[in-house]
């Protein structure tokens, strides 16, 4: 069934989030703070038997001077290759080094970076550690340090994820002006804010997260949006100090300053991530855009097919080799 507005809503829709006036000074620094620190890249190969593709195991500094690690593949091939940065959905982490070939093997360096502190609900798992801690939350990442912006969860991670396509473009192998992030759920909403906050090529996301969140919280009864409300009914007097927060954080904002071109995908029957809460990014997106809407589909949105799409988009702008000239 369908668990938001119809498509003709959606169409209609426009996001009510409002953009704190020291958003942009919040994140130069933020990032000119992370930056401060060196990058301490390390790339390490993997041993695999793997034929077509190479895989390195990545490390570079994030937000704090904190390690992040990453998987790096990578075409056998003479590069320099463009690159595709991505990161995973919500608890999971950066997985096994033969996982994920995709991107590797339609010709990109393909850097699969870790969400600190997560990887340890879903298959796969992560190894980058959080080592900064928070004041009361509820179970989950969602709610750690939420009660201030200097100290949320995802202001490191969003650190790190500009940092992740600082790391891919000081690689030898990497153009750094053909540079794409991709996500979904989780991943999607990471993207995103790389697009706002970093120069960057081309962008898809798949039912991203955390865009228009005060309505998210307001619409699904799924997790993990649900950690917020269930943190709020424990806690009613910080409903505003929780949201002052978010407001820092949400896709719509970054959206707003987003100009690589993007394509959007949402499932009309999405209870995790709301429909309307695609749109509301999509629609506030201020580069060249598309999105794809997928009727009978949830939280995977088109699946295989919205990378069909991504694999089409991203060939024509970041131009990677084909397969017979890499023979």
């Amino acid at each position: 069934m369908l668990t938001d507005l119809d498509r003709a809503g959606l169409e209609a829709y426009r996001s009510t989030h409002e953009t704190p006036d020291d958003f942009d000074a919040f994140w130069r620094s933020t990032l000119a703070e992370t930056r401060a620190h060196d990058l301490d890249l390390e790339v390490t190969p993997v041993d695999t038997d793997l034929v077509t593709v190479r895989v390195y195991d990545v490390r570079f500094a994030g937000y704090g001077g904190h390690p992040v690690r990453a998987w790096l593949r990578m075409p056998r091939a003479d590069g320099p290759f463009p690159a595709v940065v991505q990161f995973h959905g919500y608890a999971s982490g950066r997985g096994a080094p033969i996982e994920d070939l995709l991107w590797a093997s339609a010709g990109y360096a393909h850097l699969l970076v870790d969400v600190r502190g997560q990887g340890g609900q879903y298959a796969g798992g992560g190894a980058t550690a959080d080592p900064v801690g928070g004041g009361p939350s509820h179970p989950g990442f969602l709610t750690r340090g939420i009660e201030d912006p200097e100290t949320y969860f995802y202001r490191r991670v969003f650190a790190d994820a500009v940092r992740a396509v600082d790391a891919v473009g000081a690689l030898s192998c990497v153009d750094s002006s053909r540079v794409g992030v991709v996500g979904a759920s989780q991943g999607g909403g990471i993207a995103l804010a790389i697009a706002g906050l970093a120069d960057v090529t081309a962008l898809h996301v798949q039912a991203p997260f955390l865009c228009d969140i005060r309505r998210a919280t307001l619409i699904t009864g799924a997790g993990p949006y649900t950690e917020i409300s269930e943190y709020l009914a424990a806690r009613r007097t910080s409903v505003r100090r929780v949201f002052d927060t978010l407001a820092y954080f949400d896709g719509v904002g970054f959206a707003r300053r987003g100009t690589a071109p993007a394509w959007f995908s949402t499932g009309l029957m999405d209870d995790v991530c709301p429909p309307s809460t695609a749109f509301g990014a999509y629609h506030a997106y201020a580069g060249p855009k598309h999105i794809q809407v997928w009727d009978y589909n949830g939280h995977e949105a088109g699946g295989p097919e919205d990378l069909v799409i991504a694999l089409a988009e991203f060939r024509t702008l970041l131009k990677p080799q084909r397969n017979e000239e890499q023979q």
